[in-house]
């Protein structure tokens, strides 16, 4: 059961605390709060764990700070919307705001190689105001002997290198959770110069205990990667995993799935399910062009296969774009041939903008409607 406190109720009242001593009187039933951030207010729930089932509703509606109570369903107890008017569940992040209200990108290395390669990326991106990006220290291969990242040390550079070109965000995957304490270890000696999220890669989608581990630590955001392999309710189940360990700051990202039905493209592209995700969920939702399209294919109207399936996701209401972007493609140790090129990023950047303008155009619509 969630219990959703109005917007100028402090978490610190004293009704919030005569609420929380009510749910605590039923047998076998425990609260948390959380602070849900939407696009125009932030709002605190009291979440009911336990036997809630045959808790009356009528007792907490009662309450003046309350604005509404909704019971929550089996499926997705900690992610799911389970009612439409309940709000998204945002979340600011080193003065990042995130939300399904919320549009971000993030471009960068699939896989640092060089800080000269690194420094001319961040440097592009500040150029571009853009503060967001990914960059990966650790990378999971199918191959043994392919390039498996540089590990904990070339973290130092990277959050140098952020911090002085003012990224506020890294979106970096984890493949055990020693690289969780590895990464927070580098921040503080950075003196925090940016922020990690950490980036649950498809290989380790049904990874559990990582996906505990990463739940179990609140400081630093998650951002789930659908299986390659898996259903979508599967994917949403492993986020539960996250959510249900305690860390509910996550984001769900669409990146294609294994089947050759997807040919010729890497992946078969499931962007058309952003709003499925939306509607299923509380959760922001990410797409991957770059490893779903997995080359620099062109149509014959001059733009790149990457371009089109980007606009097909923020059309229908992505919220953020992670993408490969490198100045050198042709020196990455990893994925260089489907990441963008320098020239490309300013035309990338106005592309999705005109997509987010469309889909935003869209909603305006519908709301007249």
């Amino acid at each position: 059961m969630i219990i959703v406190l109005k917007a100028d109720v402090s978490r610190d009242s004293p009704e919030v605390q005569r609420i929380i001593d009510l749910a605590r009187s039923y047998p076998g039933v425990s609260t948390e709060l959380h602070e849900i951030r939407g696009a125009t207010r932030t709002l605190t729930e009291i979440y009911l764990l336990g036997s809630t089932g045959v808790i009356p509703t009528e007792p907490f509606k009662e309450f003046a700070a309350v604005e509404q109570v909704v019971r929550v369903t089996e499926k997705f107890r900690a992610i799911g919307r389970h009612d439409a008017r309940l709000e998204a569940a945002g979340f600011e992040y080193n003065g990042v705001h995130i939300s399904q209200e919320s549009f971000h990108l993030f471009p960068g290395l699939c896989a640092v190689d060089t800080r000269e390669n690194l420094e001319a990326m961040f440097r592009a991106l500040h150029e571009h105001g853009i503060t967001t990006t990914r960059a990966g220290a650790y990378k999971p291969r199918t191959s043994p002997y392919d390039f498996q990242g540089q590990g904990a040390g070339c973290l130092p550079f990277v959050f140098e290198l952020a911090g002085k070109y003012g990224i506020r965000i890294i979106s970096m995957e984890v493949t055990h959770e020693s690289h969780i304490e590895e990464i927070r270890k580098a921040l503080r000696e950075s003196g925090d110069a940016t922020g990690v999220m950490l980036q649950i890669g498809t290989r380790n989608a049904q990874n559990f205990e990582l996906l505990k581990a990463v739940g179990q630590q609140g400081e630093l955001p998650v951002l789930f990667k659908r299986g390659m392999g898996i259903t979508l309710s599967e994917s949403l189940n492993a986020c539960e995993y996250v959510a249900s360990a305690g860390n509910r700051r996550i984001v769900f990202c669409l990146r294609g799935m294994k089947s050759n039905l997807g040919d010729p493209h890497r992946n078969f592209v499931d962007f058309g399910l952003v709003p499925a995700v939306r509607r299923l969920t509380r959760l922001p939702v990410c797409i991957d062009p770059s490893h779903s399209v997995g080359s620099r294919a062109m149509a014959p109207d001059g733009l790149l296969d990457i371009f089109h399936v980007t606009a097909q996701g923020v059309i229908a209401g992505a919220n953020l774009v992670l993408v490969d972007f490198h100045p050198k493609p042709e020196e990455a140790l990893c994925d260089g041939p489907q990441a963008l090129r320098m020239n490309e990023l300013r035309h990338f950047i106005d592309d999705t903008r005109i997509a987010r303008d469309a889909y935003e155009a869209r909603i305006r619509r519908a709301v007249v409607d």
